[in-house]
């Protein structure tokens, strides 16, 4: 752990973590929370973003429009984000402002209003959400991708909610999810930047004093299953999600699969951009991707192509994929482990992108992880490893796929499960 780095526990057990960034006269600071979407009961989808959503609406002490005012007088700005297991409100300020930035994070945490009128108004302007997502095919597919892979689960379920169960909440249903799941143990504050350590474990001490020291209820496994989903839709591209089941962030072969992802479809060297794209021109976009989670993980390729194609790049898709469990390079190796590291020294050099990273990694590992040890972890991946990745993703079977466009293009989208289901356990599909 840096030395700049220091952690603290507060007796309710909420962690206090932040990194001095001396050249910086900016810190962006925030309240990590581990909890999100999985956590939700079935009558409850949609809530954590809805209550993400209410945090910037008022509390006993200010109204929405003087949270606004007092972040923005001192030139900061106010955002959240609401993911499957995570849900986190974040400032940005003068280091000098560090204290009012915490204070309106934990007032938002610790007193909100959920007044009537503002809960009707950000209601609807969820539902509208909900509307544009339903409008936009290549955000709402992996949605659908989502579901299929984890039918019948929270975990597999939209972040948004739906207009029914997002209309149905209240303030009480509001409150009661809050105090389930806002626990001490599972709870952040983590800044970096110009930030004092000492002086933001008081602050944090004391507005924060009133979280529940126990632990929130555990969210149900994540089960993988796999499955389709095809949706008819009159638009001039089909656009196609094919997936797997990838890793959690704990799973001894999770490094191994994210340079596998990268080598696949991270970039304009990759793969999938090289021989569909470039060599044959069948897309626009393509790219891999490795959503993981506490206890499972979700690994996918996404395109969007003329229904006339489908047939073409879902055989060429699978084609690379299973190539790359024979044929993998050094070369290639190399290329996508240097990604990867950029990526991670970039966090380094962006107070917002530390602090963010500094939180989940006490989230999901309880301790700061040293970005030596990270890049080592790449640098340790090897040839073998990357083409052992690529066979087990095959090999397993169970493939899952969302399509939404012109119904000519769907059934040449759902035979690639097919393909990748005979192949299972054999290394390469027929």
């Amino acid at each position: 752990m840096s030395m700049n780095v220091r952690r603290t526990r507060l007796d309710n057990g909420v962690t206090v973590i932040s990194e001095a960034m001396p050249h910086l006269g900016t810190a962006s600071l925030g309240i990590w929370i581990g909890a999100g979407a999985r956590d939700e009961a079935e009558d409850e989808h949609g809530i954590s973003h809805l209550l993400e959503h209410m945090a910037f609406k008022g509390t006993r002490r200010r109204s929405a429009r003087r949270i606004a005012e007092e972040i923005e007088q001192v030139g900061g700005d106010i955002n959240a984000a609401t993911s499957v297991e995570q849900t986190s409100y974040n400032v940005r300020v003068l280091g000098e402002d560090v204290g009012l930035g915490l204070d309106i994070l934990s007032d938002i945490l610790t007193e909100p209003a959920f007044a009537a009128d503002e809960l009707a108004r950000e209601k609807n302007v969820i539902v509208q959400e909900i509307g544009a997502v339903m409008d936009t095919p290549d955000d709402l597919v992996f949605d659908l991708f989502q579901e299929a892979a984890f039918p019948g689960q929270a975990v597999g379920r939209s972040i948004l909610g739906t207009p029914e169960t997002v209309r149905g909440f209240d303030r009480n249903r509001l409150g009661a999810y809050l105090g389930r799941t806002y626990r001490g143990p599972r709870m952040v504050v983590a800044a970096a930047g110009a930030v004092d350590h000492d002086q933001l474990v008081a602050e944090a001490g004391e507005r924060l004093r009133g979280i529940a020291p126990d632990q929130k209820p555990h969210a149900p496994p994540a089960l993988y299953a796999g499955g389709i989903s095809l949706t008819p839709r009159d638009l001039e591209q089909v656009h196609v999600v094919l997936g797997l089941e990838g890793r959690a962030y704990g799973d001894p072969g999770y490094h191994a699969l994210q340079v596998l992802t990268n080598l696949l479809g991270g970039g304009m060297s990759s793969r999938l951009f090289q021989e569909v794209r470039e060599a044959r021109g069948l897309c626009y976009s393509i790219y891999a991707f490795h959503w993981s989670y506490a206890d499972a993980g979700l690994f996918g390729i996404y395109a969007g192509t003329d229904d006339a194609d489908v047939a073409e790049l879902t055989d060429v898709v699978i084609d690379q994929l299973t190539d790359t469990a024979e044929t993998a390079t050094h070369l290639e190796v190399a290329r996508a482990k240097a990604q990867m590291k950029v990526g991670l020294l970039a966090a380094l050099e962006n107070s917002g992108a530390r602090a963010d990273q500094l939180a989940r990694q006490i989230l999901v590992f309880d301790r700061v992880i040293p970005v030596e040890e990270i890049v080592a972890k790449v640098e340790a991946v090897t040839v073998e490893d990357v083409r052992t990745a690529a066979r087990d993703l095959v090999g397993g079977g169970r493939p899952v796929l969302a399509a939404i466009g012109p119904h000519a293009g769907l059934e040449p989208a759902a035979r690639v499960v097919e393909r990748l289901t005979k192949g299972a356990g054999r290394g390469r599909p027929v």
